[in-house]
């Protein structure tokens, strides 16, 4: 089921195609291939299957070659998967920039349907339409609390909602293929794992969702999640009569509930999207790239691929440095696949998040971020609210499907906003590489460095005299491109410049000159540190089950900080924050390596969280610094990125009712608590003390941490 139209506008979809262009001269033009992906049954409307993993490869040989006995061979030979695709909560995919040709499109998931033949032609977009064939239907029944069936009439408040779904050939759906979604707060039939039971919980009207997740199958990527097919039913639910009780009752209190919010959905992608870029997820990459130590639990497969891309194009000007060089390029490759917004648990486990919400009393999202997205003109995918209100303001600027650098008959137009940027955006704070640099990470692998060209350090006795690195292992090879390199790292005056114009940070020290910055984020310190009181109030209020905890001072908090960080959101903010994310990745990448062991004293007994961390507390034993170990301030890094980003990202300026501040506040409780801890631990600063010192709360931390390091110095 496929069809061809030229291509006008490869952003919309639903353009007029205009007349045939002729002919083309030269190299043939690539062209387009949209797939949408349903279950349609005989008497119902198509479902679309989400989160769909598509996998196109190339036919070796003609599309029409018939098989014997008239039958299409399914299974004809083909060159290798040429690429995949992801479906949308609409159940559309789309391959770009494919050379004309015959293709196959797999399903990769659970039930394996034959392959979908289509036929791309130069300059042309493809549609085809590919049916799972899983036909999957629901009958639904209502009961009174006490089982009696609802023969008539509607449904009461309290009354139980009865969902039973069927599909073609379900003898042979195992429960690793095929496994029911059900709405929060539902049980599942022990009997019938097709079926469950949901209490309704108030009069009114309300949407019971619920759906089926597909596994994958033999032969697709490893790093596909499961795909989901979506059904919705639409009912209203009278009150209840009230009924005269009498004798001794018990009363329990409980915290107050809450409702879903579409918003949960980014919070817990952002949460995703963090954690890969954390150090041990990264590490595993590295050993898994350079070692052969892959322990399943990575999802490593697109990361690969970017380094297989990038890694020719990364040269250094320098004799014997390719050890470093890979070494960049595959940390650079890492960051920039993971930077976007994860939009499926992943390896990472639904469960898991479930659990998280759990914990905190928060109703799960049914249907993941894709409630949460919207639909935008031009533009193929969900794409962020706050993003969306961004895009409005740009009526007249075109949107573009490549970058600049692909030749202009395929990226039709040089100007215009580029979609991947509006669609996945790259989930970055420098706040995290502030704090790493306040916990002194740079300062040590900076002083290696020194000490490894043989440069002695202010003072009498040089605390790395003993830091003799033999060049039969591979630190002294990576050390010495690493320090060939300098001049192509970000500065620290460079770094320091941009946490100005982010949050109005400023790092303080010898090394770092008087700042002139054209433009402050001089109120952030003071509206963030405000937020964050107005949460640890919100916790009290939200702890004592005879309060119903008030969030709008929260909500209010969030509007203002989310004001002054998009302010910052110009200039270099695209690009500075996922460069120094990849530098300081691979400083911790070099001091975790096993060699530093020898040079540096750590403490074999300390649990760090990452095998860096030893390294940066011994230098601070070593050379005098602050007392304060790097482990706070890596706290500081983690949770500050998580909480900003979730403001950054969240579309606050539009949001009057508390309900979302209140699941917000909910939802980041470690994460606050933890840099609350972390600051004062930093910096002795308490953020949720009674007694509110103004004046300190709203000082740089580069003052406070100086001030302690004085202390500190005087009493030794």
């Amino acid at each position: 089921m496929s069809t061809r139209h030229p291509v006008t506008d490869p952003g919309q979809p639903n353009a007029d195609p205009g007349p045939v262009p002729g002919p083309v001269s030269g190299p043939a033009h690539p062209g387009w291939l949209r797939i949408t992906v349903i279950d349609k049954g005989d008497d119902r409307p198509a479902n679309p299957v989400a989160d769909a993993s598509l996998s196109l490869y190339r036919v070796a040989y003609a599309q029409d070659t018939p098989r014997k006995g008239g039958k299409r061979d399914h299974e004809r030979p083909v060159t290798g998967r040429v690429r995949t695709a992801m479906t949308d909560r609409h159940g559309r995919a789309r391959f770009d920039d494919l050379e004309p040709g015959s293709y196959l499109v797999w399903f990769d998931h659970a039930p394996s349907p034959p392959p979908l033949p289509v036929e791309v032609e130069p300059g042309c977009a493809s549609e085809a339409c590919f049916e799972i064939g899983l036909n999957a239907q629901a009958t639904i029944r209502f009961h009174r609390d006490d089982c009696t069936p609802i023969d008539c009439g509607e449904p009461r408040a309290l009354d139980i909602v009865e969902v039973a779904v069927s599909f073609d050939d379900s003898a042979r759906r195992t429960p690793e293929e095929v496994s029911l979604i059900v709405p929060p707060g539902a049980r599942i039939d022990p009997n019938d794992r097709f079926a469950f039971r949901w209490q309704i919980p108030s009069a009114g009207n309300h949407e019971l969702g619920w759906g089926l997740r597909l596994a994958t199958s033999a032969g697709a990527p490893r790093d596909t999640p499961a795909a989901r097919l979506m059904a919705r039913q639409d009912f209203i639910a009278n009150e209840r009569v009230a009924q005269p009780v009498s004798g001794n009752l018990g009363v329990a209190l409980s915290r107050s509930s809450t409702a879903t919010t579409t918003d949960i959905a980014l919070w817990q992608a952002i949460l995703r999207s963090t954690e890969r870029l954390s150090f041990n997820q990264y590490l595993r990459f590295m050993n898994s790239l350079f070692c052969g130590d892959d322990d399943g639990r990575g999802d490593f497969e697109r990361a690969r691929a970017r380094f297989d891309q990038i890694r020719p194009l990364r040269l250094l000007p320098f004799n014997d440095a390719d050890a470093y060089r890979v070494v960049k390029a595959a940390t650079e490759a890492y960051v920039m696949v993971n930077c976007g917004i994860v939009r499926s648990p992943g390896f990472f486990g639904r469960r898991r998040d479930e659990a998280y919400l759990q914990l905190r009393d928060l109703p799960a999202p049914l249907d993941g971020l894709d409630d949460y997205l919207v639909d935008v003109p031009g533009v193929d995918g969900g794409v962020l609210p706050y993003l969306a209100v961004i895009r409005s303001k740009l009526p007249d600027i075109s949107i573009k499907l490549s970058p600049i650098d692909v030749p202009a008959e395929v990226a039709g137009d040089c100007h215009g906003i580029l979609q991947e940027k509006l669609t996945h955006p790259c989930l970055l704070e420098l706040i995290w590489s502030y704090w790493h640099e306040e916990g002194m990470l740079v300062q040590t692998i900076a002083n290696i460095a020194r000490r490894f060209q043989n440069v002695r350090g202010p003072g009498d006795r040089d605390p790395l005299a003993n830091l003799e690195i033999d060049p039969l292992r591979p630190l002294s090879n990576l050390l010495w491109g690493y320090t060939l390199d300098e001049q192509h790292r970000l500065s620290v005056v460079r770094r320091n410049y941009e946490y100005d114009h982010h949050y109005g940070l400023r790092l303080e020290g010898k090394a770092v000159p008087r700042l002139r910055g054209a433009d402050s984020r001089s109120r952030f310190i003071e509206a963030f540190h405000n937020l964050l009181r107005a949460c640890a109030v919100f916790y009290r209020q939200d702890d004592d089950t005879t309060v119903k905890a008030d969030a709008f001072p929260v909500l209010n908090a969030l509007k203002e900080v989310h004001l002054i960080l998009s302010q910052g959101a110009h200039n270099q903010f695209g690009d500075l924050p996922s460069t120094a994310r990849i530098e300081m990745l691979l400083q911790q990448w070099l001091l975790a390596r096993p060699e530093f062991r020898e040079f540096l004293p750590t403490r074999i007994m300390v649990a760090y969280p990452e095998p860096w961390m030893d390294r940066v507390d011994a230098m601070k034993k070593m050379q005098g610094w602050t007392e304060t170990s790097v482990m706070h301030f890596r706290n500081l890094a983690v949770f500050g990125e998580q909480v900003l980003l979730s403001i950054r990202w969240g579309h606050w300026s539009d949001v009057q009712e508390p309900l979302q501040a209140f699941n917000w506040a909910r939802f980041f409780r470690p994460q606050i608590q933890g840099y609350v801890h972390a600051y004062r631990s930093a910096t002795g600063v308490d953020l949720t003390a009674e007694m509110i010192d103004v004046k300190a709360e709203a000082m740089l931390p580069s003052i406070l941490l100086q001030r302690r390091l004085s202390e500190q110095q005087r009493v030794a």
